[in-house]
C-alpha cells in the first residue's frame, strides 16, 4: 500500500509491551471485517483509487475505507460524523 495514508498495525509494538492488536477483544466483529475486505480483490470488484496517484496527497486505502464502512453498516451509523466519533470512541475502549 505505498503511496496511501498509512494507519497503524496492530501487531506494531507501542509504548508499553502491548501491541494495538490486544486491545481489541477476541469476539469484536472488527476481526471479521479485516479478514473480510482483505480477501477481497478491490481491482476486480471495480474500486476506484486502488492504484495511487503518483503526485499529491496520499490517499487512504480504499480497503481501509471500505473496512470503515461496512462497521457503520453493521452498527447502523449512518453519519459521517457520527462514525468518526464511534471510530474514536472504539479506538480508545477495547
Amino acid at each position: 500500500m505505498k503511496r496511501f495514508v498509512e494507519g497503524q498495525s496492530r501487531t506494531q509494538g507501542a509504548l508499553l509491551p502491548e501491541t494495538l492488536d490486544d486491545f481489541v477483544a477476541e469476539a469484536n466483529p472488527v476481526r471479521v471485517i479485516d479478514v473480510f475486505v482483505e480477501e477481497l480483490d478491490l481491482r476486480k470488484l471495480g474500486f476506484a483509487g486502488v492504484d495511487p496517484a503518483a503526485t499529491g496527497r496520499p490517499a487512504y486505502h480504499p480497503g481501509a475505507m471500505l473496512k470503515l464502512y461496512i462497521y457503520g453498516y453493521l452498527n447502523r451509523i449512518q453519519s459521517s460524523r457520527r462514525l468518526e466519533r464511534e471510530a474514536q470512541r472504539s479506538a480508545t475502549w477495547s
